[in-house]
């Protein structure tokens, strides 16, 4: 019998989108990268662009599905490089490394908050640092 997907084992869309709204909502709150970010990129997304979190969420959940082996398909609005690729849609936001360590720590503090397994945990935030150079490249690339 074949193991199940982590998709499965988090517990299908639903599940996946439940953990998004928490993360999702705990970044804006967050000092280091929402609302009170010294990056004025983010602080100015996280203030004046909250009409849009709902859409991103949506995004977000597509995105975890699809990276988690479901049967759901991400299509990226900004493609990158690859299907699930993140750089374009990152790259005006001009995210640090520090702030992408800081977003996979939300990310984890939230899981933990809805106890998702440590197994689970760890492929979900490997599968996230996976995409830090794409999410970073307008950081590191910036004159």
């Amino acid at each position: 019998m074949p193991e199940q997907s982590l998709y499965d084992r988090l517990g299908g869309a639903f599940a996946i989108a439940a953990v998004i709204d928490h993360f999702s909502d705990a970044l804006v709150q967050n000092p280091i990268v929402g609302q009170g970010s010294k990056n004025l990129a983010l602080r100015e997304w996280h203030t004046n662009n909250l009409g849009r979190l709902p859409g991103l969420k949506f995004m977000r959940t597509l995105w975890v599905c699809n990276v988690a082996g479901g049967p759901i398909q991400f299509t990226a609005t900004r493609p990158g490089s690859t299907v699930l690729g993140l750089e374009e849609a990152h790259r005006e936001l001009k995210i640090s490394p520090d702030e992408f360590d800081e977003v996979a720590a939300e990310l984890g503090r939230t899981l933990d908050s809805v106890k998702v397994p440590p197994r689970e945990k760890d492929e979900v935030l490997a599968a996230f640092a996976a995409h830090k150079g794409e999410v970073t490249e307008g950081y590191t690339v910036r004159a």
